[in-house]
This record gives structure tokens, sequence and C-alpha cells, in this order.
């Protein structure tokens, strides 16, 4: 049985990405293979994809969803909108000397009001005066992640987006689609690789630390996704074929299990708090791409469960030590399905 700290381990600081590279298929790519590790760029996951397997990519856009305003009363508050409700309504984490109370009104970037509904635990349900998402994306800002020092700039309301970003709705970028340009994604195609799509809406909990040494009382956070059925039908052809189905992401990863816990894949959408850890048996994704994690993350319980603990430790050992880019800006790695391997 793994706890917290078996998932900790020593990132010198200036190995976390403070800014992406200037072209996004530049980055480097981590193969974490059966026997071995292998060191090469991002655009090499065209030799590694054979025609008929799919990559499965999160069409997710970032919400430019944090605020800063002020009370009635005049005191200072920030907002991170964490998940949009319905068109005027959202649920947000709302920081100040003291907890507004319900029925307050807040007002935001000095533009517009809203008003403070009821709690839901950490978060609270803010009421706005028309749509929420026009509003948003007008007046708000892009929610970098706090381990990035600056606030964000023009390069990062490009660059913190996939470039198949649609829907809007995450608090947070699905960052292994960082890696992505359409130059590549073409080539993919050209080769035979099949591109399939899902929304999984990134939220501001996926930076929330686990508190519990025991890592079974931690609460996962939880998250809307949407699976259509012409995507669950490109994986099952996949699947019959005997070809790989590749997740671009962790969020890709946890939407597709998260629909797949009835032994097959299903389409449609729904809330998801699954939490992966080691030991988990993954039923639909063989391999995976993604980033490098924080320590004791649930995404490094996650990346332990899919290519398993001890293959982990030795890929981000060797990451160190070769001075790859770590988080949301960085470097990625591929990982085959331990089981798979």
């Amino acid at each position: 049985m793994y706890s917290l700290s078996d998932f900790d381990f020593h990132l010198p600081p200036e190995l976390i990405a403070q800014a992406p590279l200037p072209r996004r298929s530049a980055s480097r790519l981590l193969q974490v293979q059966r026997e071995r590790l292998v060191d090469s760029v991002f655009t090499d996951l065209l030799e590694t994809l054979q025609p008929g397997d799919v990559l499965v990519f999160n069409d997710t856009r970032v919400l430019n969803a944090r605020f800063f305003g002020v009370k009635q009363t005049g005191g200072k508050v920030e907002v991170l909108v964490e998940r949009v409700l319905d068109a005027a309504t959202v649920l947000a984490q709302v920081r100040a000397s003291k907890s507004p109370a319900a029925g307050m009104t807040l007002r935001l970037a000095d533009a517009f009001d809203v008003t403070v509904g009821e709690r839901a635990g950490e978060f609270f349900t803010l009421h706005f005066p028309s749509d929420a998402i026009p509003l948003i994306d007008r007046y708000g800002h892009l929610p970098l992640p706090p381990y990035i020092a600056h606030a964000a700039d023009d390069i990062d309301e490009q660059r913190y987006q996939t470039v198949y970003a649609k829907h809007p709705g995450a608090v947070a970028a699905p960052t292994a689609g960082l890696h992505f340009d359409e130059p590549l994604l073409e080539r993919l195609r050209a080769r035979g690789v099949h591109l399939a799509w899902l929304t999984l809406h990134v939220g501001a909990g996926t930076f929330q630390p686990v508190r519990s040494e025991n890592i079974a009382e931690h609460q996962m956070h939880s998250e809307w996704y949407s699976i259509s059925p012409q995507t669950v039908e490109v994986i099952e052809a996949a699947q019959r074929a005997g070809r790989d189905v590749v997740a671009v992401g962790t969020t890709s990863l946890r939407a597709l299990e998260s629909a797949s816990q009835s032994g097959r894949l299903v389409a449609g959408s729904a809330d998801t708090q699954i939490f992966i850890t080691p030991g988990y048996r993954f039923c639909t994704v063989t391999r995976l791409i993604t980033n490098f994690h924080l320590p004791k993350s649930t995404l490094m319980m996650l990346v332990s469960a899919f290519a398993g603990y001890d293959r982990i430790r030795s890929a981000y050992g060797h990451a160190i030590e070769q001075r790859y880019r770590f988080f949301s800006y960085g470097d990625a790695m591929l990982l085959d399905r331990e089981d798979r391997a």
C-alpha cells in the first residue's frame, strides 16, 4: 500500500518551465518503455505511432477565469471560476479577508456585479447578470498555474490554449496537448493515425494538494466530461484491429476510463471523481502522452498506476538528471501501459 510520501521527489526550481518554447512541437519527449528510457524530441512521436492507432484529445478551452474585485463593503476579493453551472451561474473560489455572505454583491473587474448564492464546500455559487461565459472571456484574466511566476501576457493568451481548443469551460489547460501544432497534426493524419476528440473541463482542483498521508482518504475533485458516439466508434474500431488507444494527457485518460467502468467505453456526458492510484486496472487506454507532474500530486499517482511505480521513479530521476523542463510549459513523456509494455 502506497502513502503520500511515496510520490514525493526533489525538483530543482530552475527546471519548472516558466514560459513556452518558441515552437510547440520543439519540446523534448522522454519515451518510457519497458526496458529502457529513450530521449527524443516531440516530433519523434510520428515514428512511434502506427497507422490505425488513435490519439484521443481533450478539446476543452480555458476560460479567463480569474477576477479581481470588491465587495459592497469595499473589501477586496479575488475570484477564480471553477465551473459554469448554467448560463448565468458559476461555482467559484472567493478569496477575501472575510467570506462573503449569501446575497452579497461583488463588483468584478470594475465592470459588472455578481450576487453570492449558497456555499458548496470550499466554493460559492455566483449569479451573473447575464450569460457568464461572454463576461468571463471579456473581463477575466487567464488563470496560469500557481507555479508560473508571472502574470498572463499576450504570449500566454495564445500558448496556454491548445490549437484545437473548442468548448469553453476549463480553468486549467490540458497541457499534454500544448505540444501539438497544426503541421504535426497533419503529418499524423497523413501517417494514418486517427484523431479523436472528447471534452473534459479541467477544474482548479487539479492543483489541490493531497493533504493526507493515507491517500485513500483523499477526496477527488469533480470534473465534467463528454464523449461522443463517433469517438467511441473510432476507438472500438482500433481495439478490434489490435491498435493502440493513446490518451493525450491525463484529462483524456480520466474521461476515457471514467466512461469505461462498465467494462467497455460508453458515450455520454457525466461528472467524474475517478481517483487512479497504483493497483487500478485500465480498461481502454494503452499509451499515454503526458507532461511531468508535481510531487505528491494525484497525477503522479495516476502515471505510477499506468506505467508502473518503479518505472516512473526511474523516469523522473532521469528527467531531472537530463534537465528536462517540468510542468505545464515543460517537456513530455510517452508512457506504455505497464501490463502492455
